[in-house]
């Protein structure tokens, strides 16, 4: 366990597959092994894919994997996939559809289950990246859960996202809005044999119009929007073009670099989060007050902010003595 950094960064998939299970199983060893790999960035391009459910995410993420491999980019997936509420368990999919890359050296894929967490990713998304990073990998692809609108914490995880759409699933404008809108660096429209997806390119379209003011300032990336067939690797060509060209956008401005200064303040903030919540919980599980004050939520005797503003202050009472 000792040396598990000194071996990722060597370049041992062994050391990275076994650290990438601690982590998952939040082995508070991990901790001081990713405390190293922190302090050696590679630099790597992380890109986000998130999108509705059947828009074919997975299909296009190993045909991007086959431009990046034959342009001689190595590359790291993270696909995270839903937790079943009933087992716990979740069905790895994306494996399977990206399999033909198994016995790829060049190419690292893990699946992580959400397990309840928000957003399509998974807790430990944010430091799997870092293991993938200091791999090496010159393109890492997070793959959400892809379980609906709401899916924007992605965008914090990644230097650009691209979301997946397909035509033919309903009201378009429905299905663009509640925050996909403003996520988006890349539209990608999928299964483009669809009738559908040119009606869906309109509205994208008629959108960004009502938005161009804003796309006026150079500083400013307008998203373009690239229709794909993935499975039959139709539009992968334009994708890449606009992936390349999104990336040296964030070069230019300054932005790729800004990416690690912010996903280190995010890890900061969750870190301190969960350490605070542990020892919060840890110090009261034997606490008389904080027992009955537990009961009195459960019997409806009052309500959650409350009993949560209670419990903090008597935490902090606790501190002082």
């Amino acid at each position: 366990m000792k040396k598990l950094a000194e071996e990722i960064l060597k370049g041992s998939i062994a050391a990275a597959a076994k650290l990438m299970r601690y982590i998952e199983e939040e082995d508070i060893h991990a901790i001081n092994e990713l405390k190293k790999l922190y302090l050696n960035k590679s630099n790597s391009y992380v890109l986000g894919v998130t999108g509705l459910p059947g828009a074919g995410k997975s299909s296009l993420i190993d045909a991007l994997i086959n431009f990046f491999r034959k342009d001689g980019k190595t590359v790291g997936v993270i696909a995270v996939d839903p937790t079943s509420p009933f087992t716990g368990g979740s069905i790895l999919g994306d494996r399977i559809r990206m399999q033909n890359h198994s016995s790829d050296s060049g190419v690292f894929i893990k699946s992580l289950p959400t397990k309840g967490w928000k957003g399509g990713i998974s807790k430990v998304t944010s430091r799997i990246i870092s293991v993938m990073d200091a791999m090496g990998k010159d393109i890492i692809i997070v793959e959400t859960a892809g379980v609906g609108q709401t899916e924007v914490e992605i965008k914090d995880l990644v230097h650009s996202t691209i979301v997946v759409l397909v035509g033919g699933l309903g009201d378009s404008i429905q299905i663009v809005k509640a925050g996909i809108l403003e996520i988006a660096d890349i539209f990608v429209i999928n299964k483009a044999d669809r009738i559908a997806a040119h009606d869906l390119e309109n509205d994208l379209n008629n959108l960004l119009i009502l938005d161009s003011a804003k796309f006026k300032n150079k500083k400013n990336w307008k998203p373009p929007i690239c229709i794909t067939e993935a499975v039959n690797n139709k539009g992968i060509d334009t994708l890449m073009d606009n992936i390349y060209q999104h990336k040296n956008f964030l070069l230019r401005t300054g932005r790729f670099e800004d990416y690690f200064k912010i996903k280190s303040m995010n890890d900061f903030r969750e870190i301190i989060s969960d350490f605070v919540t542990n020892l919060l919980f840890k110090e009261l599980e034997n606490d008389d007050v904080y027992k009955k004050l537990i009961e009195s939520l459960k019997n409806d005797e009052s309500d959650p902010y409350t009993i949560a503003e209670e419990i903090i202050k008597q935490f902090l009472k606790n501190k002082e003595k």
